[in-house]
């Protein structure tokens, strides 16, 4: 597939000063216009929605900074073929993951989250069938009722408050059984219908991406209904069913692994084909506090705040990419590339330019890999978690190769 350049695109001026380094350099004297191969625009499609063509697997649960799947889907088939091992190593929503699975391609990633180790094993390990995803709910919901009933007494009031105490009840039995290793999808699943306001959820009237109560737009006094037991069963064999309405096909041969690390103590493969991976957005996201009600359910006992120094701060940002760098260098096979989708974050009206802090560590770390391409995406507001924000405005797509 070849990405097609359609206009011209001004460069940001911090990347002039890159390129002598690279393998395409500017020519002195040159305007900051599109020239050779800086930057290529993204394909039209890019700016379309893809909810109603992607597989419905994409769509088990919510996640802040999520990438396109079209997005994915592109770069997959641009820089690899069937059969690759391709490297994910900030996997997330597992977006890269899956659309490598349902490409023929083989997989290795890794997220320090428990979030997106739950949702990235759920769709990569999903039953085959509806039928047989079915069967498994039934079991588990079955067993679920069989558990003694929690005492809600002790659960966090800050918990309490989204939900009628008898879906509080039917929801922590669940999730019990759905935290035994072997049911991520069914977790994944549960977790997609936690919270909002539509009646297919199971939480009072509350926000989807993020959680937070939405009482004052919907009253008690005057939404009544909003705030009325809602049975667990129905909500979660809707869900499935949705789940499987565009699941798409992974060949039977597919091969996938998943760790839950920080980046330092990542072993990547001895060898592999290709690395893609949207490094954390530093400063933008707070992917604990914003998964904070899917954590407490993940793991009752466990730490909400999961956020890594490397969303943070930028001396923990610069060596988590020095990690990733020496470790692409040294395990990226000759004429393989290395594709990180790095959000640029306004502050005021300045960048933060962490794509100029990725080359300037490529460029020392990583001395076999050349930058071969910039493809530059803005992101419209439809795709952030908070609208009209100056937080990521842009994307660089930032293609190095190993000579």
């Amino acid at each position: 597939m070849q990405i097609q350049s359609e206009n011209r695109l001004s460069l940001d001026v911090p990347f002039r000063q890159l390129f002598k380094n690279f393998a395409f350099p500017i020519p002195h004297g040159t305007s900051f216009e599109y020239l050779s191969n800086f930057p290529e625009l993204p394909p039209g499609h890019w700016e379309q929605s893809c909810v109603h063509s992607e597989s419905t697997l994409h769509q088990l649960s919510p996640y802040i900074g999520k990438l396109k799947s079209s997005i994915a889907h592109d770069l997959i088939c641009k820089y690899t073929k069937p059969g690759d091992i391709i490297v994910d190593p900030f996997a997330g929503s597992g977006t890269i993951p899956l659309e490598a699975a349902l490409l023929g391609r083989r997989v290795y990633a890794a997220d320090i989250s428990p979030y997106a180790k739950i949702l990235t094993t759920a769709k990569l390990s999903s039953p085959p069938s509806l039928e047989e995803a079915l069967d498994l709910a039934i079991r588990a919901l079955s067993g679920a009722a069989r558990r003694p009933e929690p005492d809600i007494d002790n659960v966090p009031e800050w918990v309490r408050k989204f939900f009628h105490p008898k879906t509080l009840k039917e929801s922590i039995q669940f999730a019990s059984v759905a935290r035994k290793k072997g049911n991520e999808f069914l977790m994944a699943c549960f977790l997609g219908i936690l919270h909002h306001e539509r009646p297919g959820f199971l939480s009072f009237p509350a926000s989807h991406l993020v959680p937070y109560l939405r009482d004052q737009k919907y009253p008690p006094d005057k939404f009544p209904k909003m705030y009325e037991y809602r049975e667990l069963s129905p909500r979660l064999i809707a869900k499935i069913r949705r789940a499987y309405k565009r699941k798409g096909d992974f060949q039977s041969n597919t091969e996938w692994v998943f760790r839950q690390s920080k980046i330092e103590n990542l072993s990547f493969p001895e060898i592999f084909d290709c690395l893609i991976s949207s490094p954390p957005y530093m400063n933008t996201l707070d992917y604990g506090r914003d998964n904070r009600l899917r954590l407490w359910f993940i793991d009752p006992k466990g730490d909400r705040n999961t956020d890594n120094p490397v969303t943070k701060e930028r001396k923990a940002f610069r060596q988590a990419i020095s990690y990733l760098a020496k470790k692409v260098n040294l395990r990226l096979k000759k004429g393989g590339f290395c594709i990180l989708i790095v959000g640029e974050r306004i502050s005021g009206s300045q960048p933060a330019h962490l794509s100029e802090n990725i080359c300037q560590i490529m460029a020392k770390k990583a001395p076999l890999l050349k930058l071969v391409s910039i493809i530059k995406d803005y992101i419209p507001d439809i795709r952030r978690s908070r609208k009209n924000c100056k937080a990521t405005k842009s994307e660089h797509i930032l293609v190095f190769q190993r000579f």
